[in-house]
């Protein structure tokens, strides 16, 4: 038995955040790992209390990535802590027509390029990231295909395929 609970990650207690981090929460999710949800205004602030606050000390980010609902998008970062073995999901709620939330590169640098491929297929803007580009498509590509209400071109290209 004692083999099989060390390989259990601890869970968070959400409960139990820092005020400085309850204080943006929007909504707790209880699941396996947690989710929360917080005010995009306040996402750098939650994000290094995350990182730098002993007993959370959430050092690594796994990803970055998104989600298109319709009426809203989502911006979803994975975390996990290597000291502490525990993990959290974190979510922004953005309205479609001004999707926008603040870039977490100066806390993880890993972040760059992820926030890079969201922005240039879902059409979310990163403020504050040091080289917001297109990464995966070409700078000339017209909208942003993991879009719900991205519209293919109606011309046919299979004849401009080798």
């Amino acid at each position: 038995m004692t083999a099989i609970r060390s390989l259990v990650s601890p869970r968070l207690d959400v409960k139990s955040l820092p005020q400085a981090i309850s204080e943006s929460i929007v909504r707790v999710v209880e699941s396996d790992p947690p989710m929360i949800y917080v005010i995009p205004d306040r996402l750098v602030e939650v994000c290094r209390s995350l990182k730098e606050t002993v007993g959370l000390e959430f050092d690594y980010l796994i990803d970055v990535t998104s989600a298109d609902y319709l009426d809203q998008l989502e911006v979803v970062y994975h975390l996990h802590s290597v000291p502490r073995g525990h993990a959290l999901t974190l979510k922004v709620e953005l309205d479609r027509e001004e999707a926008s939330v603040p870039s977490v590169t100066g806390i993880w640098r890993g972040a760059d390029f992820q926030e890079r491929e969201v922005y240039d297929l879902m059409g979310i803007t990163f403020t504050g990231h040091p080289n917001l580009k297109r990464i995966l498509l070409y700078d000339e590509f017209v909208g942003h295909p993991l879009r719900k209400d991205f519209a293919l071109p109606k011309e046919d290209i299979s004849s401009q395929i080798g």
